[in-house]
């Protein structure tokens, strides 16, 4: 049975009308919502640029930036945009009649990166940080032509950890995608409103709600990505340990300067000795702190 009521965006039209599809909507609502105000993300009266790519999460984010917009809990103006990058049989229509359909305000981009990555990057190396960083480009020029104040991303919870995880093993530092930056210029934001959001959940709200899903060939298509071998450990860690992602989700929320080994994050050459605390019953034992 599919939801047609008026009681939603149309982007969540002929929603399946179940109790698990409106706990797993809703969850994802609050959680996007929890993370816009918890990290500051709203400027009444903004324009936001929502980048689109076609996949299970962008897609999640659209509906849920709509939803909470059409309830009047995100005041802010939302403009999709999709960057088409040239690969070969990437469907071009697909996004534009979706976006047509749905009565979403949108802006289609052409730039033929494909061919660059391709022609630089060296057989057998992959194409994400090259890509990656042509995109962002192409993205902060039409966020400024189109009068935004911020980039809006699909990032969810398992990405932000594989990248705490990959700047770990191969980076040698404790860093991830901060769900709010600003831009290397100083002129755009840069948001990650899903920062909280599982990708599985993503996952089960694009196939319930039956997104045209566009996979991405340039990438998706190279095997031994450090991504997906990190991926597979989180999963292992995963199915050893259900709801392990969840706690090292919140490790990163919990963070203890002190208790690292950064002398530019806390002064320890500046410690000092001070009074200890005895235990109460007076057996001399110093208190843990």
């Amino acid at each position: 049975m599919k939801d047609s009521s008026g009681e939603i965006h149309p982007l969540f039209h002929g929603a399946p009308n179940t109790t698990g599809f409106r706990k797993l909507r809703k969850r994802i609502v609050r959680q996007t919502r929890e993370a816009i105000e918890q990290y500051g993300m709203i400027e009444r009266g903004a324009r936001w640029l929502v980048c689109l790519s076609g996949g299970k999460d962008s897609y999640t984010l659209l509906a849920v930036l709509h939803e909470l917009q059409w309830r009047g809990l995100l005041p802010v103006e939302l403009l999709a945009c999709n960057l088409d990058q040239g690969q070969p049989g990437f469907p071009a229509t697909v996004l534009p009649e979706f976006l047509e359909k749905m009565g979403v305000s949108h802006r289609i981009v052409f730039r033929d990166t494909y061919s660059v990555v391709t022609d630089k990057v060296p057989e057998g190396r992959t194409f994400c940080a090259l890509c990656s960083r042509l995109r962002r480009g192409h993205l902060y020029r039409v966020a400024r032509e189109e009068g935004c104040s911020a980039v809006v991303l699909g990032h969810h919870r398992d990405d932000i950890l594989e990248t705490f995880f990959m700047n770990l093993f191969h980076g040698g530092r404790l860093a991830t995608m901060p769900p709010k930056l600003v831009n290397e210029e100083g002129d755009l934001f840069v948001y990650r409103p899903l920062a909280h959001v599982a990708e599985a959940d993503c996952e089960k709200f694009a196939r319930s709600m039956d997104y045209p899903i566009i996979p991405c060939d340039l990438c998706g298509s190279q095997d031994g990505l450090q991504r997906q071998q990190v991926k597979q450990i989180l999963d292992g860690w995963e199915r050893n340990s259900p709801g392990r992602r969840q706690v090292m989700f919140r490790a990163l929320m919990n963070t203890r300067p002190s208790h690292l080994l950064d002398p530019k994050l806390f002064d320890f050459a500046g410690l000092e000795r001070g009074k200890i605390e005895f235990d109460v019953n007076g057996d001399d034992i110093p208190r843990l702190r």
